[in-house]
């Protein structure tokens, strides 16, 4: 494209302090340097992820920063080093990576990368230690590697899936983050088998989509367990079978589960980061074979117990992260899945809504309204 090699203005929501408003700024965004890709933006949403930081309670205040990590586009151009993408590529950029040749790239039971894994704290780019965004010359920084709150976006070649691109973006926009972090909870980790019985504590998006993964993987009984009734209709969308809320009852939500299915369920995935839910998706899955996942990011000093009598009658808990998906190994199939219909992404997009009115985003997820508002770029 006639834009590489040189610095393109463009349009970008920054946030320049904690818990206000992002405000729409020109901002230039230099080219990729060594290992790096530019990427434009065409469609990105908004996760928990970008509210918590935005908000910044408990934790390191990084600001002006540009947020955002979900999104889908098209590579513009391509720095040095990079041999497997090219302009014109389809790609979604996420804010893990896979550099390929560290130890936990080279295993097959890892996507944890040594050199490109989630850093919340580093607003600079790994290469040299410089932002590639700035205003009237002073930098701007990243976030999570991706910063897709901009209509351009340089991000490590490590971090960037390429994908089909047949797939429409404004829907597998959504798999970059949340969505596969769910469903690959669910037939990557926990991998219920076909009629077994499943417990999905938390029924956000994540929660959402590992009930999604239970339900392209054959489960009978997917439970939905959350506090907030309102949630339950429209879980049933996800396959979700039957609920509980915990408020309802006097005793501990594991032993009405293990009532309700003659001893526990097969499979449990807890979505939520409440130490008590985490406790409560491990105690309720079956002794013998009862597999527990945790998926929700608990408060930096949590700590939970139980019993070890629970793990020597032969539970297993078990962590995940982001589904267990190396972004570009795995992601690219992830997203043949949604194209050959075997999974659902269109019913987890409750909003849309233009790129001025990025706000509004903010404005449905701190009152809890939808799943996903996807922020259209170009509008």
């Amino acid at each position: 494209m006639s834009t590489a090699g040189q610095v393109i203005r463009c349009k970008a929501a920054v946030a320049w302090e904690s818990g206000k408003p992002l405000s729409m700024e020109e901002v230039e965004v230099a080219p990729p340097q060594k290992d790096e890709v530019r990427i434009k933006i065409l469609f990105t949403s908004l996760c928990h992820t970008d509210v918590y930081f935005w908000d910044a309670k408990g934790q390191n205040p990084l600001f002006p920063r540009i947020l955002g990590h979900e999104a889908g586009g098209i590579v513009e151009s391509v720095g040095e080093g990079v041999t497997d993408l090219k302009p014109g590529d389809h790609v979604l950029p996420i804010f893990t990576g896979e550099c390929k040749e560290c130890p936990h790239c080279l295993s097959e039971e890892s996507n944890m990368c040594d050199l490109l894994r989630i850093n919340t704290d580093r607003g600079e780019m790994i290469n040299d230690g410089k932002s590639r965004f700035s205003i009237n010359g002073k930098p701007i920084y990243h976030f999570l590697g991706t910063s897709t709150f901009s209509e351009y976006t340089v991000v490590h070649v490590g971090q960037v899936a390429k994908i089909n691109p047949e797939a429409p973006l404004d829907k597998v926009c959504v798999l970059s983050c949340g969505m596969s972090t769910g469903f690959g909870a669910t037939v990557n980790v926990a991998k219920p088998k076909k009629g077994q019985s499943v417990a999905i504590f938390g029924l956000g998006a994540v929660g959402l989509a590992a009930a999604e993964g239970a339900r392209v993987s054959g489960a009978s009984r997917i439970i939905g367990v959350d506090l907030n009734p309102s949630r339950f209709e429209l879980a049933k969308n996800f396959g979700v079978t039957e609920f509980v809320n915990p408020k309802d009852h006097n005793k501990p939500v594991q032993e009405v589960i293990a009532e309700m299915t003659g001893g526990g369920v097969d499979r449990s995935v807890e979505c939520t980061g409440s130490i008590q839910a985490m406790i409560s998706a491990f105690e309720c899955v079956h002794d013998g074979w009862g597999v527990a996942v945790l998926v929700g990011v608990p408060n930096k000093d949590d700590a939970f117990k139980t019993h070890p009598v629970n793990l020597l009658n032969e539970r297993t808990l078990k962590g995940t992260f982001f589904g267990n998906y190396k972004p570009r190994t795995d992601i690219p199939a992830v997203v043949e899945r949604y194209m050959n219909k075997e999974l659902e992404l269109d019913k987890f997009i409750t909003h849309s809504v233009p790129f001025s009115e990025i706000n509004k985003a903010f404005e449905y997820m701190l009152a809890g309204e939808g799943l996903r508002c996807v922020i259209r770029m170009d509008a």
